[in-house]
């Protein structure tokens, strides 16, 4: 089942920002290619001259440093969950799916049951706020087609870094402030494929 994150199920994970406007990062967004493998870029020059970029620094994020990119593809599959210590903004630039979890239901071996994921569809122009306890990863396309989103978070997140694995959750650093859970069907290097049951297809 898919639901929107304009339903009541999506407050676990986390909220809509209804008022702010999306449409000049929207008219920037759609520019950019849709590429048949999925891209992430952290940080883009040119969204992070538009005026909502200011409004995540000052208002969204309390007067913290962000870093505005994008996560732009194709894909249908979950291959993997991810968290942060902080919220993460998604903006919807074309209508897509996100495949959520709940960091509490992962177990202290640092596992996780696909069968507790939820699909959540946020139509194009949507801001949302992912909580830091949602699990999350790259968005699905709708029936096939490609996406792009916006994608907000603290200045540095999501860059090398070196683990100097001092806990044991260290295993899951996969890049500053992001810890991975990867399906072993994925086949991402390096990860600790943690995923239990099915790679979800959307």
């Amino acid at each position: 089942m898919v639901y929107s994150v304009l339903e009541g199920e999506f407050r676990k994970y986390g909220r809509v920002i209804s008022d702010v406007d999306t449409t000049e990062i929207l008219e920037v967004m759609d520019n950019y290619i849709i590429p048949e493998d999925v891209v992430y870029e952290p940080s883009d020059k040119v969204l992070e001259k538009t005026a909502i970029h200011k409004i995540m620094e000052e208002s969204i994020y309390g007067g913290s440093p962000v870093q505005t990119g994008y996560c732009n593809g194709h894909n249908q599959l979950l291959n993997a969950l991810e968290y942060h210590r902080s919220s993460e903004i998604n903006i919807a630039a074309t209508d897509l799916i996100l495949l959520l979890g709940k960091r509490e239901d992962m177990e202290e071996d640092f596992t996780y049951d696909t069968s507790k994921v939820e699909a959540f569809k946020v139509p194009r122009g949507t801001a949302v706020e992912l909580y830091a306890t949602t699990l999350h990863y790259a968005p699905c396309g709708i029936n096939g087609a490609g996406f792009r989103c916006v994608v907000v978070l603290p200045k540095g997140t999501n860059l090398e870094v070196s683990n100097k694995h001092i806990t044991e959750e260290d295993k899951l650093l996969a890049a500053s402030n992001k810890w991975l859970i990867a399906h072993e069907d994925a086949h991402i290097d390096g990860a600790f494929n943690g995923l239990r049951g099915t790679n979800i297809r959307m």
